[in-house]
């Protein structure tokens, strides 16, 4: 039990703490900054012909909306030159590179997402809501089913945040941390990539939560017979 305890804490609670840290102690105002983050967004996207792309805040989570072609970063961001700002900002324009040369696990996992929706809503329902009231029919076969179809639903799950995983590491490494390293001084680079860390190691989280509850499931569905 300790030694579960101590794996969720290393694995679940500090990368957490580490982000909201990476975030937080980067957020503050640099005046010798000589933009601000949207200011910084619009140097970028002009300089990779990106002039269907436009940058709007949000009450929702940072992202680049592929449909609308439209970066989203939260309120207040925008008007900040802060290394968390700024560095969020060249990480969601990175996707919007991404799409534009069609960058494969984007695409696939854009394809994947769409196509397989519904299986992820109604694994979930069964899973967090319908799982105790199918184990109470007593139904050995109804409940192999539904666990089987869980089964496929959290393991498309694993895939998918696999192919993120890859997707959000090459907007951080390969596209956004190059520009912050030409436009940003140098003294800044590695708070910069502090946080862009930071943030790919939540993604690695979500595949190896997503990979527990493959294995929780699968244990489940050996012991019905």
């Amino acid at each position: 039990m300790i030694l579960f305890l101590i794996f969720f804490l290393f694995v679940f609670v500090l990368p957490k703490f580490w982000l909201s840290n990476a975030m937080k102690k980067n957020d503050e105002e640099l005046m010798n900054m000589p933009f601000t983050a949207e200011e910084f967004g619009q140097i970028i996207l002009k300089e990779n012909n990106l002039s269907d792309v436009k940058i709007e805040e949000t009450e929702q989570v940072d992202h680049y909306d592929l449909h609308d072609k439209t970066v989203r970063v939260q309120q207040g961001r925008l008007a900040k030159k802060s290394l968390t700002s700024l560095t969020i900002i060249c990480h969601e324009i990175g996707h919007a590179i991404q799409h534009k040369e069609e960058y494969g696990p984007l695409v696939r996992r854009t394809s994947l997402v769409e196509r397989t929706q519904w299986i992820s809503k109604f694994g979930g329902v069964i899973l967090y809501s319908g799982l105790p009231l199918i184990l109470a029919t007593g139904s050995f076969g109804l409940i192999k089913v539904c666990l089987l179809f869980v089964l496929i639903s959290v393991l498309l799950g694993v895939f998918i945040h696999l192919i993120t995983l890859n997707v959000e590491i090459d907007a951080s490494f390969n596209r956004a941390m190059p520009i912050l390293e030409e436009k940003i001084p140098s003294e800044y680079h590695s708070q910069c990539k502090n946080v862009l860390q930071a943030a790919a190691y939540t993604y690695v989280i979500g595949a190896l939560t997503s990979f527990l509850s493959l294995r929780y499931i699968w244990l489940l569905l050996s012991r019905v017979r």
